[in-house]
Order: C-alpha cells, then structure tokens, then sequence
C-alpha cells in the first residue's frame, strides 16, 4: 500500500483553472438569474468576465455545457442552504417544518434575481434536451425528498397515518410557485408572509 502521509499532511490548492471554472460559473449563475438560462451565451459571459470567447470555451466547449454547470451549481447551492442544515433536526415533524422554512427564506432572497430551479422548469418544460432532463431530474429529486420527510412525520407519529405524502408535497409545491409569481410577475411584498401560513395550514391539517 503506498504512504498516503503526502497526500494528507497539506491541504490541497485548488488548480488555477478549477478557480477559473468556478468564477465563470459564479457569474453564469448571476446571468441566469437575470436572463434565464437561455439567455446565457459564452460571449456575453466572456465580455462581463474581461476574457476572450476562447477562454471562457476552454471551460466549457459549448453553451449547453455552461447552462448544465450552472444547473448544478444553483442546486448545490440550494441543498448546502436549504436540505443540509434541515436534515440536522430530529427526524419527524420538526425536520420537516425546518426543510419548509429554509426553503422559504431561501426564495424570498431570490426573488430580486429569480429563482433559476422555478424559472428554468418553465424555461425548459416542453423543450426536449439535456437541459429539460436536468430539471426533470433535479425536481424529482427535491420532490423525493420532500415525500421522505413527510413519510418520515407520519412514522415518528407527527403527522395522520393516512396522510398522502405526494399529495402534499403537490399542495407544498403550489404554494412555493404561487409565492415566487406573486414576488417576482405582480411585485407582491408578502409572498413569502402568505406562503409560510399556507404551508402551516397544511402542516396543521395533517397532523396527527
């Protein structure tokens, strides 16, 4: 077995080009929340950089490739603020109703750019491609893991026995969709107020 003491006795320092790469994807994720994802192209992103188009596609070798590393930066980002943290709570309701309210205050600070998981869904919705699969499996993922947590409220007795978990999850869904349009198309100041006591009603109505 060779001597891993080399490998673990200093920190690794990120390469020059990860450093690159990830500052591109920083103000990608900016561009995007203002444009949308198809609104992103390697020369406006080249320009807002100070790079050359050559640069910025040494990193990415097409568009398709920026909008896909964007995607996953945007939900990285999301799971870092909103699931990780959540998923420290005790099992049951109070892990639950945590996942609910970071997600809220997580789309309540989107809101003066755009939530690219909501708006991207829309984007992409009845357009065939990597990008639309994407979103496919990045929703469905964020829905299992909303099911997972009522399913796990149910079975630590927090919430009704016969509560059916994708359908709530359908109702959660509604009203963070509903918040975000009121925030982001009618320029409603309390979305996010009118979210939190819907989704406490929900919470309320399924309690055991």
């Amino acid at each position: 077995m060779p001597n891993s003491a080399s490998s673990t006795a200093f920190p690794l320092v990120p390469r020059k080009g990860d450093l690159t790469r990830a500052a591109i994807v920083e103000a990608a994720l900016l561009a995007a929340s203002r444009g949308g994802l198809e609104g992103l192209t390697i020369g406006t992103l080249a320009d807002s950089m100070q790079m050359s188009k050559s640069g910025v596609f040494a990193h990415f070798g097409s568009r398709e490739e920026l909008q896909l590393a964007v995607l996953k930066a945007y939900v990285q980002r999301f799971v870092d603020e909103v699931l990780r943290p959540a998923v420290k709570k005790p099992r049951g309701l109070p892990r639950l109703e945590a996942i609910l309210q970071r997600w809220v205050a997580f789309l309540a600070r989107e809101m003066t750019r755009g939530c690219i998981m909501i708006a991207g869904a829309v984007e992409y919705d009845d357009v065939p491609g990597p990008q639309r699969d994407e979103m496919v499996t990045i929703i469905a993922g964020w829905k299992r893991e909303l099911i997972k947590a009522i399913r796990q409220a149910v079975s630590e007795g927090h919430l009704k026995p016969r509560v059916d978990a994708h359908q709530l999850v359908f109702e959660i869904y509604g009203l963070m969709l509903a918040m975000h349009q009121d925030a982001r198309l009618l320029r409603s100041a309390d979305s996010a107020k009118r979210a939190r006591t819907g989704l406490s009603r929900l919470i309320d109505g399924a309690r055991a």
